[in-house]
């Protein structure tokens, strides 16, 4: 079975997100839920326009479709080992954000609640153990489009790492990062992936690359197949891509069998940086 992923080129603005989930139809993710996630990428205190932090405009068009829906809206990160969540919240605009629309924003880290989430087929890991609310949610991954020094590409997946609520995550290194990302995606898949394009990274990312206006959106339901084309526009091969491919392997989602909305990658494809 096709997995859909939507491409949206489109200047920085609500609009382009709009389009983007719209053509999956992005509400059937919603079913059954009262919470919603949303998490972001706020590896450093750094803005937007640098290509290192999701994009404010991106979480507020997220936020005023969820705003249409009877769920409880989130916007989450957590701390990490170069990572202060709270002081990224309040950098980037996030809190302002999150007070315009009177929702929450949650650094994981200091959520008491947890749960253990035991992992069946693990690769490294055995089980993780999360906030309680990570589990009651569907969860929104709204990365951003750059390379990566140890995973080649940041995107979707990449990001779910985040929601593990440790300070000092370069444990999960040593462990076999790409391996360790399809873990948790394996328990913690996201029910969307939303890609932040409009102003990508390349080079030395996830933080010292170089800003990249790609004025694009990509979203999709399967994560592998969504992080997977978002990797072809930059121009690198999925399979390349340890925890892709992996991921593809495990049954989370489709690599190659993916049909593209909107925008076709050729027209929208630019080789990014890797060094």
């Amino acid at each position: 079975m096709e997995s859909q992923v939507a491409i949206v080129k489109g200047e920085r603005g609500l609009d382009p997100v709009f389009r983007a989930i719209d053509l999956i139809d992005y509400q059937t993710v919603l079913e059954g839920f009262k919470k919603v996630l949303i998490k972001v990428n706020f590896i450093t205190t750094m803005t937007w326009d640098t290509g290192a932090t999701t994009d404010p405009i991106v979480v507020e068009a997220l936020i005023q479709r969820l705003k249409q829906h009877p769920v409880e809206i989130y916007v989450v990160e957590s701390d990490a080992s170069m990572t202060n969540a709270d002081k990224a919240f309040e950098a980037t605009g996030m809190i302002t954000l999150c007070e315009k629309y009177d929702i929450d924003h949650l650094n994981l880290r200091h959520l008491e609640d947890k749960v253990k989430i035991k992992i069946p087929r693990g690769d490294t890991l055995k089980d993780i153990t999360v906030p309680r609310i990570v589990t009651e949610a569907a969860i929104i991954s709204a990365a951003k489009m750059k390379t990566h020094m140890a995973t080649k590409v940041t995107l979707g997946m990449k990001n779910m790492f985040g929601m593990l609520p440790d300070k000092f995550k370069l444990k999960y290194h040593a462990k076999g990062i790409s391996k360790v990302i399809v873990d948790i995606n394996s328990v913690l898949r996201p029910h969307l992936t939303v890609i932040d394009g409009f102003v990508a990274m390349e080079g030395h990312g996830p933080t010292d690359g170089t800003p990249l206006k790609m004025d694009l959106i990509i979203a999709g339901k399967d994560p592998v197949a969504t992080d997977a084309t978002c990797a072809r526009i930059m121009g690198i091969d999925p399979h390349e891509i340890s925890h892709i491919r992996g991921a593809n392997q495990k049954g989370l989602g489709n690599i190659d069998n993916i049909e593209v909305v909107g925008s076709k990658i050729e027209e929208v494809r630019r080789p990014f940086k890797r060094k």
